[in-house]
């Protein structure tokens, strides 16, 4: 096994995340299997009960891991399914040893971070490392280890000085060091690459060869970022740190470059509304960026967020701050689409059913994410079935007509890893539901979750008689997955969180089916002829050429140009 680890210095924050996952990218695109693992020095044993303002999103993982967005990137990047274990917390380690210590594994010895923590993180790390994740048999060739925070913080050291053991233990030629650091450029026309003289004064002072010096400058979108370390020869100095010579190829990433130049040529926008509690932080909703940014370029479109705190939308602010509250109904109201994404807390609800209400009422694309599908519930019985007294016990315990409830299985004692997480399977329920279709008409689709609070079963046949349709549940039938109101032109709500399993080559169904009826392009997607594992490759593009060619059963003959095909899990490319 070889192990690059990629660590950050001088300020948190440069892409510490992107720039592991590139490197894993172009690895792989040399011919190696490569996985990932995270450390975070954080104390928390995951990040599930973070605050998305303190910490972005908590990405989730097939098994139910509550993990750190950069997982997110390495998946997205990779094209690879990890594991929990693939996240290393501080928390995680010195549970671990406790635990030991507990049950006398020590054997009376002096418990110290030398040598009991540092060997347990040693221990995790090729444990983990010889996990599959590909679906072939055996472990990876390369593990790529990106250490959170910045050299220097203190919650590091035990973790460093695990690294520099580990660097002895596993020998020479099977470890690599990458530090990603910030080089400030004073100059008027604004960041430039490292000129050859600044490479020569950083190689003399860091001891570093000239050639394993490479510049990641600013570029249009993060798909540039292994492009420039191929450019730049990083993965030739991988190489020749893990004694990779003569039994790799020259990276091939014709299709990223391709997807790179068309998401940089994308001039036609759509507009998506999203409406929800942490605008103030994108990194909050980062997987439902990238799973729109995705979709958008499938459809040849560039995407503008116009960012709605739901808040804004209701009549408390109009009465407060009158500006602010037209400002985001302005808002709303010139989008092409609307998207809720999930949440917690009642903070905003109302404004949330409010935007619910304007998108069902005037036809406007809608997709609603594990609590927005909830809050579209609420709206439907509120405004079509005249119970205005209508909530979620989340948000009013004593609601005379609950129609989102607790789940059985629930805590209410403990918050972390006690929600509904993980892979769960969703059943159509109706063959020719839009959501349906878009995932290729297949039986069934696995999709993951994170909630405590679902559609209350006892209320599904009357708000069914009403006009709303649950075409997906689970396997018991009880719990609603999906639901769509047929007359409209897209309104879908989904209790799993499609963005997770979305990929730059892949876009989630859903989250295309959003953005193809935004730009008025879902008939094209959903009357292709042949409609059984059969999507369209090609929607039209920002100069007006047309293309609706058809790859069927999961097989196309050029994938370099961009096009894209179903194979009855979301759309791929």
């Amino acid at each position: 096994m070889k192990y690059v680890l990629v660590t950050g210095g001088v300020v948190s924050g440069l892409g510490k995340g992107v720039t592991a996952s590139s490197i894993g990218l172009v690895l792989k695109a040399c011919g190696l299997r490569v996985t990932s693992i995270k450390i975070d020095p954080y104390l928390n044993s995951d990040a599930g009960t973070m605050s998305p303002f303190e910490h972005g999103e908590v990405f989730v993982l097939d098994d139910g891991g509550e993990v750190d967005l950069d997982l997110g990137n390495y998946e997205r990047f990779l094209d690879i399914k990890l594991t929990r274990d693939n996240n290393i917390t501080t928390g995680k380690i010195y549970q671990l040893v406790l635990d030991k210590e507990r049950r006398g594994d020590y054997l009376g010895k002096t418990v110290q971070v030398v040598p009991h923590i540092t060997d347990a993180i040693q221990e995790w790390i090729e444990r983990v490392a010889l996990i599959p994740v590909d679906g072939k048999d055996g472990p990876a060739d390369v593990c790529v280890i990106e250490l959170g925070g910045t050299i220097g913080d203190i919650e590091s050291m035990p973790f460093i000085e695990a690294l520099g053991q580990f660097s002895y233990r596993v020998g020479p030629g099977n470890f690599c060091l990458v530090h990603v650091s910030l080089v400030p450029v004073l100059n008027v026309v604004g960041e430039q690459p490292l000129e050859e003289n600044v490479k020569e004064k950083l190689s003399q002072f860091c001891h570093v060869p000239i050639g394993s010096i490479v510049t990641l400058y600013d570029v249009p979108n993060i798909w540039h970022i292994p492009l420039l370390l191929r450019d730049q020869k990083a993965h030739g100095a991988i190489w020749k740190a893990l004694n990779l010579q003569g039994i790799t190829r020259e990276p091939i990433l014709d299709e990223w470059t391709s997807r790179a130049k068309i998401c940089d040529a994308l001039r036609d926008p759509v507009r998506i509304a999203m409406v929800g509690k942490y605008t103030g932080l994108s990194d909050s909703y980062l997987s439902v960026l990238k799973a729109l940014l995705h979709a958008s370029v499938a459809c040849r479109r560039k995407l503008v967020i116009d960012w709605v705190p739901s808040s804004d939308l209701e009549p408390t602010t109009a009465k407060q701050e009158p500006n602010v509250h037209q400002a985001a109904w302005n808002i709303l109201k010139g989008a092409d689409g609307v998207l809720v994404p999930g949440g917690f807390g009642d903070r905003g609800v109302q404004g949330k059913i409010l935007a619910a209400k304007y998108a069902r009422e005037n036809n406007i694309p809608f997709l609603g994410i594990c609590l927005g599908m909830q809050i579209a519930v609420i709206e439907f019985a509120r405004n079509v079935m005249n119970l205005h007294d209508a909530n979620s016990t989340e948000f009013d315990p004593e609601t005379k007509n609950p129609c989102v409830i607790f789940m059985p299985e629930g805590s209410k004692t403990h918050k972390g890893g006690t929600m509904r997480l993980g892979s769960r399977r969703t059943y159509f329920q109706v063959k020719d539901s839009k959501s349906a279709k878009l995932y290729g008409n297949v039986k069934y689709v696995d999709e993951r979750h994170r909630h405590r609070y679902e559609v209350n079963p006892d209320l599904v046949k009357k708000l069914e008689r009403s006009g709303l349709a649950f075409v997906g549940k689970d396997d018991s039938g009880r719990r609603m997955e999906i639901l769509e109101l047929p007359s409209h032109p897209y309104y879908i709500g989904v209790q799993f969180h499609p963005e997770f399993k979305s990929r730059p080559g892949k876009p989630s169904a859903l989250f295309l089916g959003l953005i193809a009826a935004s730009c008025g392009q879902l008939d094209v997607l959903l009357k292709a002829p042949g409609r059984d594992n059969v999507l369209p490759t090609k929607m039209v593009t920002s100069n007006g050429f047309t293309a609706a060619k058809i790859y069927q059963n999961g097989h196309a003959n050029n994938l370099s140009n961009g096009t894209y095909y179903a194979n009855g899990n979301g759309v791929h490319a």
